[in-house]
């Protein structure tokens, strides 16, 4: 087994009600009996209408809470339906995913981006911040070209970067169940590694429990972000602990 620090950070997306936080009764229980669980960082980011339940949920256990994306203002104002940083800190929110492929969809901006992850930094959350090429970008042979520059213009000026980890998350994989060769996602994450020293890079993108076995031969990867997957507490459980079973690290090293 190994002793590799890993984060599994649960992104729920619009999914589940309060009812829905009696299944963290399994993952709170496994973590308790868990060997590894010393090396292991667990995060949950529901929707923002479960925050301040689940955050009252997990006290006393190793599960943080995050949110899943914020407004770039750290003052109220006239923003219907925006959440700022301060606001999630309040309701017990300890990271935030920013920089998500399906908000970048819907028009989120790099500079827009770099404007959040600041304001989120300065609020004392830990910043996930996402990465990644869409099928088209990878065919042109450009991916490389396309997470430099979200790099450069998402952490532009970003001065506390200690308090982040970067998700590499291919477009195409997410919600296909289809994921980068392990040779090429191995270089895909050296490459990011050389561009953000001291940051973690995990991976997400249909990481599921059939898949992690491939996915845990990568040495560099530092973790996941797991999607559909994780609104399953089995198939979550399953993840983590497939993780840490016998790895074959050497393989891609």
């Amino acid at each position: 087994m190994t002793n590799k620090y890993m984060y599994f950070i649960a992104n729920w997306k619009m999914f589940g009600k309060l009812s829905t936080l009696i299944s963290l009764n399994k993952v709170i229980k496994f973590l308790k009996n868990f060997k590894k669980s010393n090396i292991t960082k667990i995060i949950y980011c529901p929707p923002s209408t479960l925050i301040s339940p689940m955050s009252k949920k997990i006290t006393n256990s190793k599960i943080q809470v995050g949110a899943q994306n914020c407004h770039e203002s750290l003052t109220y104002g006239a923003s219907t339906g925006s959440i700022n940083p301060e606001m999630l800190k309040n309701v017990g929110a300890k990271y935030v995913i920013l920089g998500h492929s399906e908000n970048r969809g819907s028009g989120e901006t790099d500079k827009l981006i770099n404007a959040k992850i600041k304001s989120a930094t300065k609020s004392g959350l830990k910043v996930i911040f996402c990465i990644g090429e869409t099928l088209s970008q990878k065919r042109k042979k450009i991916t490389k070209k396309i997470l430099s520059k979200q790099i450069a213009l998402g952490l532009k000026k970003v001065k506390k970067r200690k308090n982040i980890v970067i998700a590499y998350e291919p477009v195409w994989s997410i919600g296909t169940g289809v994921i980068p060769k392990l040779d090429e996602l191995f270089g895909t994450i050296n490459f990011i590694k050389k561009k953000v020293r001291n940051i973690k890079v995990l991976y997400g993108g249909s990481v599921n429990p059939k898949n992690i076995n491939e996915l845990k031969l990568i040495k560099n990867i530092d973790g996941f972000l797991i999607g559909g997957a994780s609104q399953d507490p089995k198939k979550f459980i399953d993840i983590i602990k497939k993780t840490y079973n016998n790895p074959q690290w050497k393989i891609y090293c």
